[in-house]
């Protein structure tokens, strides 16, 4: 791909604010915006602007080149101090339902669309600044962005897209150089922060909330305009818009989602936010806010503070939040269509697609050939049980769980017999204490672990050997599938928090050391163990490394 020399060469075609009606008023005030997809409004300018990271793949899939010589002038665009020529700012309109109940108007309250960019192959990619200032739908609040929730934003943005997670992007990380007032517990005890922006980069940003809110008012013309829109641009395969089409799209937005959500599982992360404005219509991990990834294996963790009582998102629970929110936009759909049953047979498209993906998913993360009901079921069941049983570290275990052996390898020979027929095999239990042993550094209280725990562990063993030998994967083949799926290094909150922490002092070195790292997280890495260790002990209750609070 041919990189553009400076940013005023990038080509911007803005379809969404051609072809979409606009609020008419153009006035940045805080009001109720009806009969329109979005608000014009222009990115509030910063004091300071200073680019303190990017991610140099996403600049490529836009066609820039980002040279040190060229920092400043990045950092006024993408702070939202410059506009490019071409360059339509907006900000959508959608509603939400927010931890099962309506919200009503919510829209892009601190996030501004710069415009749509002709990228390499004519893929289209639209450019949003995170943090750039008040809109018509900020509501009480002021549109910015702290240092803290952008770092974690940019991150993980990354970090998802290289671990195979469908998620939008980041393309960079800008300081403004002013402080933002923020009370990060919600106590009464507000503090300044510095500010930032992020500027994220998706196809689109479209939710299923754009569709609810013209639903819930009744606006069936837009709502036709806004889905027609949709269908043509985003879903141009699916043939023109009409009855069945809708039918077919919604059939198509269930099944990636699916395929989302049984990424989340696999590599343990939780959204903690799952609200219908941050579920993207195109199955993309949206919206980084209060996100954590399992350190302890709990399927009733959450990472969001204000979840903390009803844990409606934790982990375990995502599927089914998934499938209520698909259920959300079925009903905002509906009007177009006429038929419940196109949208219950979406529905149980969703249920089904997500428990087959989903026991091929646990196949692979313990190394089996392919999923066999009669016996995987209890296997995997029983699995996910024992690691309940004492404080497990997921990542740790799955990766450790690849170690395994079935076959003795060939450095373990005796000395002195001259082929694999004549070594003598350990007995059953030495092989499986052998193996519980490998496992032992994901436990985080090793010395608390039960004997029920620990027989419990050893007879899983036995049955999970006994299951791969009737595969007859060779060890270090086997080791290689699973690895490709389990990831050494994950974003976890502690590491991300360490990387904040010095970037409020002004050293954003580990931003850019995490990025590398996340870079390659199926990889050994030899020189940046540190960073696949247990979470330490002081950050189990410290803020930012356990619980996070909605507040950016």
């Amino acid at each position: 791909m041919q990189n553009h020399k400076n940013l005023e060469a990038i080509v911007f075609d803005n379809r969404f604010t051609r072809e979409l009606p606009a609020d008419p008023e153009l006035l940045n005030v805080r009001r109720q915006v009806v009969q329109a997809c979005y608000s014009r409004v222009t990115p509030t300018p910063v004091a300071h602007p200073q680019l303190i990271a990017y991610a140099p793949e996403v600049a490529e899939l836009l066609g820039l080149s980002v040279e040190p010589a060229d920092h400043p002038q990045f950092a006024q665009v993408f702070s939202g101090n410059r506009l490019l020529p071409g360059m339509d700012p907006f900000a959508m309109c959608y509603g939400g339902h927010q931890f099962g109940n309506w919200a009503g108007q919510l829209g892009d309250g601190r996030a501004i669309n710069l415009g749509e960019v002709v990228g390499a192959n004519d893929q289209r990619w639209m450019l949003q600044l995170k943090g750039a200032g008040p809109t018509p739908y900020s509501r009480t609040a002021d549109g910015l962005a702290v240092l803290r929730s952008s770092v974690r934003e940019f991150l993980c943005s990354e970090a998802m897209f290289h671990l195979g997670v469908p998620t939008t992007r980041a393309l960079s990380l800008v300081l403004t150089g002013e402080q933002v007032v923020r009370d990060m517990f919600y106590d009464g005890n507000p503090r300044q922060e510095p500010g930032a922006v992020v500027c994220r980069v998706a196809p689109t940003f479209t939710r299923f909330g754009n569709f609810e809110i013209f639903a819930a008012r009744n606006d069936i013309e837009t709502l036709r305009r806004l889905v027609d829109y949709t269908i043509r641009n985003d879903f141009p395969h699916l043939g023109e818009p009409g009855a069945a089409t809708y039918e077919t799209w919604f059939h198509e937005i269930c099944r990636t989602t699916a395929d989302m959500i049984v990424h989340w599982m696999r590599v343990g992360f939780v959204h903690g936010v799952m609200n219908t404005d941050n579920m993207s219509v195109l199955g993309l991990t949206i919206d980084y806010g209060p996100y954590g990834w399992l350190d302890d294996y709990d399927p009733n963790w959450t990472p969001n503070t204000t979840d903390a009582g009803g844990r409606r998102y934790r982990f375990g629970h995502q599927p089914q939040i998934a499938q209520w929110n698909l259920m959300q936009l079925a009903n905002a759909i509906y009007p177009l269509v006429g038929n419940a049953e196109p949208f219950q047979l979406g529905l149980q498209l969703y249920a089904e697609k997500f428990q087959e993906d989903w026991r091929t998913m646990m196949a692979r993360k313990i190394g089996l050939e392919a999923f066999d009901p009669h016996t995987d079921q209890v296997l995997i069941e029983e699995l996910l049980s024992i690691l309940q049983l004492t404080e497990t570290d997921m990542t740790i275990f799955f990766r450790r769980l690849a170690s395994i052996s079935v076959t003795e390898p060939m450095a373990d020979l005796l000395p002195g017999k001259k082929d694999r027929s004549a070594v003598e095999t350990p007995s059953e239990g030495d092989s499986v204490e052998h193996n519980s042993a490998r496992l032992a550094e994901a436990y985080y209280l090793p010395n608390e672990r039960t004997a029920e725990h620990e027989q419990r562990i050893r007879a899983w063993l036995r049955n999970y050997q006994a299951r791969l030998s009737q595969d007859g994967i060779p060890d270090p083949i086997r080791r290689t599938r699973m690895n490709a799926v389990n990831p050494k290094y994950v974003l976890r909150n502690y590491l991300a928090q360490l990387a904040i922490d010095k970037a409020e002092l002004g050293d954003p070195s580990m931003v850019a050391t995490l990025l590398e790292l996340l870079r390659k997280p199926y990889d050994e890495q030899p020189e940046r163990e540190e960073f696949a260790v247990q979470r330490p002990d002081w950050a189990r209750r410290r803020a930012g490394c356990s619980m996070l609070s909605c507040s950016s």
